[in-house]
């Protein structure tokens, strides 16, 4: 039996560190020229990518799809409604098998702990396409997002405003590895767990009351929808409870003047975020949204292939 060295996952955004998210972001805005300029690049090739999904998706199965094609891999969608996993498969025997037959796997589930048995049993790369705690390549297209408009993050600050949920925890852990700043405003009930974020210090978290004050002089402001996927259930509650919470003209004005807008959507005009900011000069979310693409490559070839300089 050949010996196996043990993969590198992406299952938490601080599973990599500093400089080799320095890699990453480097490789991605490389990989992003390359397809701009329609140069075919093709390091993945005769590599397969599976997909096993059991959230629904638009972003993240259509990134990894086309990126791992454009990467000159294969990629197999599974939903866990039409395998074995949707019928009880233990997770460790379906990561037993799937490993043996592909190359990287990337799994968009609920509870963190079924990615994380997974990856134990897994003999190849795993990468979180979203948990119902964590969503780590929603925040690595975000800073690098940032990084195109703005150069680096480190030092400035993020203000998240509305639900505490998987991207705010992972904005938080972000913040611990690339050492900048966010400031939080939910609504009461709806804070910040430190020990479910994943937080070791809170050097670089602040949590306000007030949200026209988590904006105060921030350099990017970012929300999401009020009721993510799980929670429908209470959806005409927090509709009430969050009302206070829209990124509106007057929360952007509290902002720097040059500071920008994202939101990983889809998004809710009138909710979560009034139309004349998304749809307003200071918003990136398409870019954003484009990014998901440009950053996951980036990640494939370097959890497949290690650090490249070509």
């Amino acid at each position: 039996m050949e010996s196996r060295s043990s993969p590198r996952h992406f299952l938490q955004f601080n599973d990599l560190t500093r400089e080799e998210l320095g890699h990453v972001f480097e490789r991605s805005r490389i990989i992003k020229a390359r397809f701009k300029s329609y140069q075919r690049y093709w390091p993945l090739r005769d590599r397969t990518l599976v997909m096993i999904f059991e959230k629904a998706s638009t972003r993240t199965r259509l990134s990894f799809e086309a990126g791992m094609q454009q990467l000159g891999g294969a990629a197999i969608y599974l939903n866990t409604r039409d395998s074995q996993l949707g019928r009880g498969e233990p997770v460790e025997d379906a990561a037993q098998v799937i490993s043996r037959m592909s190359d990287i796997v990337m799994i968009r589930t609920f509870e963190q702990e079924i990615i994380e048995r997974f990856a134990r049993h897994s003999r190849v790369p795993v990468i979180n396409g979203l948990t119902n705690e964590y969503h780590p390549c929603q925040i690595l297209a975000d800073i690098f997002t940032f990084i195109e408009y703005r150069g680096s993050i480190q030092g400035k600050t993020v203000a998240w405003i509305g639900d505490s949920n998987n991207v705010c925890n992972t904005w938080l852990q972000a913040a611990e590895v690339l050492d900048f700043n966010v400031h939080v405003s939910t609504p009461p009930g709806y804070e910040v767990e430190a020990e479910r974020a994943g937080l070791y210090g809170t050097s670089h978290f602040q949590q306000f009351s007030d949200p026209m004050d988590a904006a105060r002089n921030a350099d990017l402001v970012t929300t999401d929808v009020w009721t993510s996927m799980g929670f429908e259930a209470e959806n005409e509650e927090r509709m009430r409870d969050f009302a206070d919470w829209q990124v509106d003209g007057e929360m952007m004005q509290a902002a720097r003047k040059d500071s920008l807008f994202m939101h990983c959507l889809p998004a809710h005009r009138g909710e979560e975020v009034a139309a004349e900011i998304i749809d307003g000069p200071q918003s990136v979310v398409w870019d954003e949204a484009e990014n998901r693409l440009h950053t996951q490559k980036a990640l494939l070839e370097f959890l497949l292939l290690g650090r490249l300089n070509d």
